[in-house]
């Protein structure tokens, strides 16, 4: 089972927030940090991250420099900002909200009845 776009769109500003408060980093190994802490669930693509990272410096969330490691070939390292930090708690907090409203609504294991659908 893959998550839909609409519920990676929405969510894909606090984790790539989230993953640079914790270190810099470029757009693959953010890529493969997705990849890892969801399981495989999902699956971005260039096509998702790189608009996402270019919006997120305009709005000066994120700031980024090129990088060479010795053997390796130039990367693009991005950072995040006092302002991202403050955009990140707000996520946060709104993100809080809606899971805490689903537990609600969700309280245990949806059960199917035998013989049909719900």
């Amino acid at each position: 089972m893959k998550v839909t776009k609409d519920l990676v769109a929405a969510s894909a500003t606090p984790m790539v927030l989230g993953i640079l408060a914790v270190e810099d980093s470029y757009g693959y190994a953010i890529l493969k940090r997705i990849n890892e802490l969801s399981g495989g669930e999902l699956e971005w693509t260039e096509g998702l991250l790189y608009p996402l990272l270019h919006r997120l410096e305009r709005l000066g969330h994120v700031e980024s420099d090129w990088r060479s490691v010795a053997g390796e070939r130039r990367r693009k390292y991005y950072r995040i900002t006092p302002d991202g930090l403050a955009e990140l708690a707000e996520q946060r907090r709104q993100w809080e909200t809606v899971v805490d409203t689903l537990k609600g609504i969700w309280p245990g294991p949806i059960t199917i009845p035998l013989g049909g659908t719900a």
